[in-house]
């Protein structure tokens, strides 16, 4: 008895007989067109025939992991020789799988195409994969070459290869010989108040014949170290305590390594971990003054201020539990930028506020045209022309050496975006600019020559646009001295070059240090774009260059970022827009929509940026002069909110506004708007992670329920990734009342930052990340929870790979009908189309053919019946040609004769189809 696949196309069978009873004239009940629909009806039903025999299929899942990487590029070509040779038929398939963090099948033709990254064992998605592409209708095995250290769970997989029937087999690959030591666990509070002590536990595993040492750092810095003796077989794991205690808020990496001389594995020396220390409404204050007083003012509200004096230091976690940013006279080039980048989420999503107050390092001035954060701020810094007060000569020296030739994401050159750059730096010239370009290899090559902006602009940057990279290393002094020579000879208001250069290629300094003083001697001034760290061998060179030059000093791993640096350091030269006159004050009368009630300015301020102010922003505050600048400015940014203060609150040009005695109260109310609305009460929320996923639970009181609940579910968002990267949506899952969970795998080393809209609040969470180091856990625990998987299902650990063909016991496969179903049908149409057509016989019990009535009624009949009629018919015919003749010969006298004779021929020739008809029957 077969199987069928589709059963459910089963139920047109009593449809057809139902058809072919009640519409007899269809002759369904013929029987090749009979035969033909029942052919159908069980072709889409799809039999399936055990005792046909059918091949097998065997699915290999070749782990490509970072753990297994030496072994299969040693031993895969030869496993893989083994299983085709050892194939029992030519219906039997091999089909192969690769594995890691994606799941791709190689094509031959193609070549290796694997999805995903190589830090990650996702063994259990790749069986599902495969059982999900196995077909009922053939035998299947699966046989996973592997270490089986996967890094998620596999729990649900024994059930699902139960109910495909599909035993697996495992062929474990020992993991590498020799001594190793492994981090096997970090365990730290994922969040702790400010000043609450804590401890990590370090968890030290393996065997090793000596001594080890393990340290543990926060962020990046050595907190504490301790030996570990060895261990050998009898113990092979040591667990170590460390604590901690952190009073400013914040969010903290901690990481353990382990250092064994001649270890193994040294993928698996290290762990991670995020500390998320808790306090009040946090404000993060970036600023050079050491005595800032807004830090006093904010203070004395309630704020918690983290002073962030070192810029350099700020990263992604500065973020966590920090209600506002503010940015004091800092410049755009002294922030790395990955914090710049994750400002954007952290205000539009996360809910948070930033703020910018005014000076020489801030706005325009500050290089911040076109950063990160340009389009969060309320004010425009894209200085107009006629606002200029002096031209600018500017030479751009270039490497173009051969590693500018290397190509980076998203198929463009080092060269290509460096070229780039140097062209967004031509046009935020202004027309009254002279701009010199040279190319730097071994000597300076002039690619333009000083020329004026105005007129030849786009000249200079279908030349720019063309460099290409050539050979060598970059010989800086040629490239320097070139440059000097032509701005010395241009009599312009500011000399300014821009030195870009890899960081870790750059050579023949010369005498850089005596030309660069003549140049700064001369009014001139030296910035250096580096391409790489200030760990790479040249950095110190490149720094010492900015710092003699009076410059700044920019290093970027990535080169995309190229044309918004040479942007930012184009706008701060060539269209500074500070200007340092005191100016007169007017209100809008706006600030009573975010403080309530009024405020008193001051008469004046001693300097400001000049900037415009965009749209959708209010200004509370002008300038006096010609411009009617915006000297306070707010506005919404997603969830978060923005401001703009344009003059300064400390340092020079700050006296009239630090002696403004309501400046207190405007710094208040300012830090009040920006922090946002409270957590609504009785709503908590809580993160953890689980191998690689993160788990978000939201728990909410009864009390609760109407405000968390008012439009539907809460929104969740998450960034995955450092810096500025599109936000994901997650969905929430229902656990309980009053429980709502929300489940998303990570990638290992990349951080997560997340947040939950509650009405006009928000809950934001992070930075959260899962270390990389999982991949190299090798817990023996794992191979064990296979082995035993491998086991349910059926299936067996080879450990010779001919044994692999072996046929499942019960088989659930076989041969499919459908082909040979399909075929008869089509022969039974044509079959009943050549009948019909042609009219030949097909007899059963005594029937006669199917003909044409009139065919029957002329054939059908016996020799006397026919002789019968046909002297019926002739007499029929012989009395009309009397009766025309009569009518002829007298005219319409005999009408009434006509017509009997005319139904006398009518009832005779019904009388004739009667008894065809009954003949026929």
């Amino acid at each position: 008895m077969p199987d069928f696949l589709s059963p459910g196309w089963l139920l047109l069978l009593p449809a057809l007989a139902v058809a072919a009873w009640s519409w007899r004239h269809l002759g369904i009940t013929r029987p090749l067109r009979l035969i033909g629909l029942v052919c159908g009806i069980l072709a889409l039903a799809d039999p399936v025939s055990g005792w046909l025999r059918s091949g097998m299929d065997l699915w290999v899942l070749v782990d490509r992991s970072d753990s297994c990487a030496v072994a299969m590029a040693e031993s895969e070509n030869e496993w893989m020789e083994l299983l085709r040779s050892s194939k029992p038929g030519h219906d039997d398939r091999l089909r192969v799988v690769h594995f890691a963090d994606g799941v791709s099948q190689p094509d031959p033709d193609e070549g290796e195409a694997l999805g995903g990254g190589i830090f990650m064992t996702r063994l259990k998605t790749a069986i599902q994969s495969v059982l999900a592409q196995i077909s009922g209708r053939r035998p299947s095995r699966v046989l996973a070459i592997t270490d089986g250290f996967a890094t998620e769970s596999l729990e649900g997989v024994t059930r699902k290869a139960l109910a495909a029937g599909v035993p697996i087999d495992v062929r474990l690959i020992p993991p590498p010989g020799g001594e190793d030591l492994r981090i096997a666990a970090l365990a730290a509070p994922s969040r702790v108040l400010a000043g609450e002590p804590f401890v990590l536990d370090v968890a030290v595993a393996g065997m090793a014949s000596k001594p080890a040492r393990v340290v543990v750092y926060r962020d990046g810095r050595e907190l504490a170290s301790r030996e570990v003796p060895p261990l050998t077989a009898l113990q092979r794991a040591r667990s170590l305590q460390f604590t901690d205690r952190m009073v400013g808020s914040g969010a903290y990496r901690y990481e353990a390594r382990v250092s064994l001389a001649g270890d193994t594995v040294p993928g698996n020396d290290s762990r991670s971990r995020w500390v998320e220390v808790v306090g009040g409404a946090r404000v993060l204050l970036v600023t050079r003054y050491q005595q800032d007083p807004v830090a006093r003012f904010l203070r004395a509200q309630g704020f918690e201020v983290d002073l962030a004096s070192d810029p350099q230091a700020l990263h992604v976690g500065s973020l966590a539990s920090c209600r506002v940013v503010l940015f004091n006279n800092v410049g755009a080039f002294d922030v790395p930028r990955p914090f710049l980048e994750a400002l954007d989420f952290f205000v539009r999503e996360q809910g948070g506020g930033l703020v910018m107050f005014g000076g020489k390092n801030s706005f325009g001035s500050g290089g911040y045209f076109e950063s990160p954060i340009d389009a969060l701020l309320p004010v425009s810094m894209e200085l107009k022309a006629e606002h200029r007060k002096l031209a600018v000569a500017m030479a751009i020296v270039m490497d173009r050496s051969g590693s500018m030739g290397a190509t980076v994401a998203g198929g463009m050159s080092k060269m290509q975006l460096a070229d780039e750059g140097a062209a967004r730096a031509v046009e935020l010239l202004g027309v009254q600019d002279v701009v010199a370009v040279y190319a730097v290899d071994s000597k300076a090559h002039e690619m333009v020559p000083p020329l004026s902006v105005g007129e030849n602009r786009q000249q200079i940057l279908d030349r720019v646009r063309r460099i290409q990279s050539g050979g060598g290393g970059i010989f800086m002094f040629e490239g320097l001295s070139a440059a000097v020579e032509a701005l010395e000879a241009i009599q312009v208001g500011q000399r300014h070059i821009i030195l870009f250069s890899d960081a870790a290629d750059t050579e023949k300094p010369g005498a850089y240090k005596m030309l660069l003083r003549r140049f700064t001697e001369a009014g001139g001034t030296v910035s250096v774009i580096g391409l790489g760290t200030t760990a790479d061998p040249d950095a110190k060179l490149l720094e010492d260059t900015a710092k003699l030059g009076g410059g700044r000093i920019f290093f970027t791993t990535d080169a995309k970022t190229l044309p918004n640096i040479f942007a930012q350091e184009t706008v701060t030269v060539a269209r500074s827009s500070f200007l340092e006159e005191p100016v007169g004050l007017q209100a809008t009368g706006r600030w009573i929509e975010i403080a309530g009630g009024v405020i008193q300015w001051p008469e004046q301020v001693d300097g400001y940026n000049l900037s415009y102010l965009r749209e959708e922003a209010t200004a509370h505050l002008l300038s006096t002069d010609e411009y009617d600048a915006p000297l306070v400015a707010t506005a919404r940014r997603g969830l978060g909110r923005s401001a703009a203060v344009s003059f300064p609150t400390g340092g020079d040009h700050s006296q009239s506004v630090r002696e403004w005695t309501g400046f207190g109260d405007f710094i208040q109310t300012l830090g009040r708007w920006l922090a946002g609305e409270e957590t609504p009460p009785g709503v908590a929320l809580r993160t953890r992670t689980s191998g690689t996923d993160l788990i978000v639970d939201l728990y909410f009181a009864d009390d609760s329920r109407d405000e968390v609940m008012a439009a539907g579910l809460p929104s969740i968002v998450l960034a995955h990734g450092e810096g500025g990267v599109e936000p994901i949506s997650l969905r929430w899952e229902r656990l309980a009342p009053g429980n709502l969970r929300a489940t998303r795998s990570l990638v290992p080393g990349l951080i997560a930052r997340g947040a939950v809209q509650l009405g006009a609040s928000v809950l934001p969470f992070g930075p959260i990340v899962v270390g990389g180091e999982i991949e190299w856990d090798f817990d023996p625990a794992k191979p064990a929870d296979l082995l035993r998987v491998a086991k349910a299902s059926g299936g067996r650990e080879l450990d010779d790979l001919g044994q692999a063909w072996q046929r499942p016991p019960s088989e659930s496969g076989g041969r499919g009908l459908r082909s040979l179903l399909a075929l008869g049908m089509l022969l039974c149409i044509l079959g009943d189309a050549l009948v019909s057509r042609t009219g030949s016989l097909f007899r059963r019990s005594g029937a006669v053919r199917v003909q044409s009535p009139r065919v029957a009624a002329r054939t059908v009949a016996s020799p006397e019946a026919r002789s019968r009629r046909f002297s019926a018919v002739k007499s029929v015919s012989s009395e009309q040609s009397a009766s025309e003749s009569r009518v002829g010969a007298s005219g319409s006298t005999h009408v009434e004769q006509a017509d009997a004779s005319t139904e006398a021929r009518a009832e005779s020739r019904s009388s004739l189809l009667r008894r065809a008809k009954a003949r026929r029957r």
